[in-house]
């Protein structure tokens, strides 16, 4: 008999409010059940599980029942028998495997729970995946014109389906990772203070098929865009995610940087700086050293990790002045202060503090002299988590007076507002590292160069999809972003709109209604007219209004300054001709306020007539009483009798 119809038969009476009829009812279920396996040829006796089931019940109602104890058959002694002791004889009987079973059904369902699967979840959407939930200002011309257009951001996400846990795509990730292969181009660069950083290069050209030429250098010259990729923690060019990332880039036919920082990459410390997670300098000289060295090529910027933070940051330093024209930002951990809550709070999450620090210890282990002279060595062996790190090292090193001192300093939180590029930030829900509890939701929507795009799943940096993991999702939606970014007007650095010269009328004031007393005492709501407008009403009033030529000239810079030089002086290349029509200020302020009289003047107009058409329509009936009276004699004949007679 099937363990299942067992467990239904034995559950019938399971209900039944009354012991005594408890009691018979196990009785006969017993007498029954030991009848049938005599007539299928067996012993006669009920088998484990069923008595184990009967035993529980027995033992909450506290039931003695001698006929039901006999009914086990032989080996049970005769006389009252205890139900706790017959219920672990009875848990003795069962196979071994039932036991396996149950044990492994447990560890599964914990396992489940406490490495955050979500297999069955994916199951039940039909495998579908997730939407990518985006938070923008409702005003951004870069959702409008760019992320819009990008199919990967407006789509799901789902991940690999034997993937299925953020903690899976870490260990994945940091295992193995399925890397495309490729050589890089190293250079060393040497930065102000000292410091040595290598920039590994990896060309368009390094990917497209043919052989390796290394003696192959980019012409100052050459306009093909070139993408600055900044690693995470303890992470180089070498790592898995920056190769998916570098050789997704370089397939599209751009130029990829990978700007190791200080110590990695095999290149040892030549000064007494290192890098942190607020360590601005390095990416700083490197995007201006690419600017002025390959002034024709757009910069792009992506940061991944700590490296997103440190972009951040550095954005929002420079704010207008950087020469990026894109960037994105890939699980940043935004406020290191609420992350270094996070990864002390639960057990899993204090297994990755332990893993970074294991690295931090080796990066200090690699520049051991440098360490030991600058920082508390023995601190630093002894260290058991990232917050021992660096109140032993980067405090000492960096002078920060506490640890939550540096993390408050080096947040980029602090930062998002000031950002001035357009910028894709893409984290994880999941992300066991970097938690959403540090992601400025307010300050991205309140910027409107920013765009956020959050994912349910996805973990930290993993994203992988399909059903080999070869494909990494953050990569493609990055590239995507960057490709339509840089198709179009919006990068940084551009000018969306040619600015308007400033006068004394053209102001935030102007461009909405305002109340206007004139001495008539008449009120009229005013408006600055748009361009449009003034042009139609100089074609209607040609005569009244004529633009005066002008001998100077003003320069509008590519900033958006402006530029006046001497009256008698021309632009280069400028004729008279060209030159008469443009206008200076003081005559484009003349020319506003005459249009503005006359508008005022229209709508006088407009307003006496309304004021006319009022007083007939709310004065009539008294008006038309007195004609009815003065003209009812004459009227006689033509009006009706119940007018006559009113």
């Amino acid at each position: 008999m099937p363990i299942g119809y067992e467990w239904v038969r034995g559950w019938v009476w399971v209900w039944a409010p009354n012991p005594e009829l408890c009691s018979t009812t196990m009785q006969i279920l017993v007498e029954q059940r030991t009848r049938k396996n005599r007539m299928d040829g067996h012993d006669g006796c009920l088998s484990p599980f069923s008595w184990f089931i009967i035993c529980l019940r027995a033992r909450d109602l506290g039931l003695r029942s001698p006929s039901l104890f006999r009914a086990m058959g032989s080996g049970v002694p005769e006389g009252e028998v205890p139900v706790t002791g017959l219920l672990i004889m009875a848990a003795s009987m069962m196979p071994a495997y039932v036991y396996v079973v149950v044990v492994l059904l447990l560890l599964v369902v914990i396992l489940y729970g406490f490495l955050e699967f979500h297999f069955i979840g994916d199951l039940f959407r039909g495998f579908r995946g997730d939407r990518v939930n985006l938070t923008f200002d409702p005003r951004s011309m870069i959702y409008e014109n760019v992320v819009s257009k990008c199919r990967v951001l407006q789509g799901r996400y789902l991940a690999t389906l034997w993937l299925s846990s953020p903690h899976l795509q870490i260990a994945f990730l940091t295992l193995y990772g399925r890397p495309p292969v490729f050589t890089y181009r190293r250079q060393l660069f040497s930065v102000s203070d000292g410091g040595t950083i290598a920039l590994d290069w990896l060309l368009a050209s390094d990917v497209a098929g043919g052989s390796l030429d290394n003696g192959r250098i980019i012409s100052k010259e050459d306009i093909t865009p070139i993408v600055i990729v900044v690693p995470g923690l303890t992470s180089d060019s070498s790592s898995a995610y920056v190769k998916h990332l570098a050789y997704k880039i370089a397939k599209r036919g751009w130029n990829v940087v990978v700007e190791n920082h200080r110590g990695l990459g095999g290149v040892s410390i030549t000064s007494d700086y290192f890098y942190n997670a607020g360590w601005t300098e390095d990416i700083r000289e490197v995007v201006n050293h690419l600017h002025q060295k390959y002034s024709m090529a757009p910069i792009f910027a992506v940061g991944t990790s700590i490296g997103a933070n440190i972009l951040v940051k550095y954005l929002g330093e420079e704010g207008e002045k950087t020469p990026v024209a894109g960037a994105a930002s890939i699980c940043s951990p935004w406020d290191l202060v609420v992350c270094d809550r996070f990864i002390n709070r639960r057990l899993v999450q204090r297994f990755y503090d332990r893993a970074l620090t294991i690295g931090l210890k080796g990066y200090a282990q690699l520049h051991q002299p440098v360490m030991t002279r600058l920082a508390n060595w023995d601190g630093i062996r002894k260290s058991r988590s990232v917050r021992d790190f660096d109140n032993h090292a980067t405090c000492l090193v960096g002078k920060f007076e506490t640890v939550d001192t540096y993390y408050r300093r080096c947040s980029s939180v602090s930062y998002v507002g000031n950002v001035s590029v357009p910028l894709l930030c893409i984290s994880a829900l999941d992300d066991p590292v970097c938690t959403k509890e540090a992601i400025p939701w307010d300050e991205c929507r309140a910027n409107k160069n920013i765009i956020l795009a959050t994912t349910v799943h996805g973990g930290h940096l993993g994203y992988f999809e399909g059903i080999t993991a070869s494909s990494v999702w953050w990569a493609r939606a990055v590239d995507e972003f960057l490709s339509v970014l840089h198709s179009g007007p919006y990068m940084h650095g551009q000018k969306m709109e040619s600015p308007d010269l400033y006068t004394p009328l053209d102001s935030s004031i102007d461009k909405s209604p305002y109340i206007n007393l004139t001495k008539d005492g008449l009120v009229t709501a005013m408006r600055s007219r748009t361009e449009d407008e003034d042009i139609a009403g100089e074609n209607d009033e040609q005569g009244d209004i004529e633009a005066e030529a002008v001998s100077g000239a003003i320069d509008i810079t590519a900033s958006g300054a402006i530029d006046t030089p001497s009256l008698m002086s021309l632009r280069p290349g400028q004729t008279e001709d060209e030159n008469a029509g443009v206008r200076t200020p003081k005559d484009a302020s003349a020319t506003s306020m005459k249009t503005c009289l006359k508008q005022l003047s229209r709508q006088s107009q407009k307003s006496l007539w309304l004021l006319a058409y009022i007083a007939i329509v709310s004065s009539w009936p008294l008006v038309g009483s007195a004609l009815l009276f003065v003209f009812r004699s004459k009227l006689k004949g033509v009006l009706p009798h119940s007018v006559r007679r009113g």
